[in-house]
C-alpha cells in the first residue's frame, strides 16, 4: 500500500473505502475521477442511492469505520448528536 498522500485527495479515499460525504451520509466509494481535481462517486450505505458525488477539494469527505455506519443505522439521533459534538470540539460547526 502506498503511504504517499495525493494533495488532491488529502483523506486518501480509494475505491472500496467507506466515507462520509458532505451531507454526513455514509457511502461506499465506487469510482474516482481524477481528471484535474478528484471527484468521488459512491453508493449510499443507508438507502442505496447513487451516484452520490463529492469533490474532494471542496467537500472534505472523511473515511469512517463500518462500526459508525452500523451505529447510524441503529440510532440516527444518537449518531447525529455525537457527530455534532465532535465537529464543535474540532472547531467546525455542523451545517
Amino acid at each position: 500500500m502506498d503511504d504517499v498522500t495525493d494533495p488532491r485527495n488529502p483523506a486518501g479515499i480509494r475505491v472500496g473505502d467507506i466515507y462520509e460525504d458532505c451531507y454526513f451520509h455514509p457511502v461506499l466509494c465506487t469510482v474516482i475521477d481524477d481528471d484535474g481535481g478528484v471527484v468521488l462517486s459512491s453508493i449510499s450505505l443507508i438507502d442505496s442511492t447513487f451516484p452520490r458525488s463529492c469533490d474532494v477539494q471542496h467537500c472534505a469527505p472523511i473515511r469512517i469505520p463500518i462500526e459508525d455506519v452500523i451505529a447510524l443505522k441503529n440510532d440516527l439521533e444518537r449518531y447525529a448528536s455525537r457527530l455534532q459534538a465532535e465537529l464543535r470540539a474540532g472547531g467546525r460547526e455542523p451545517e
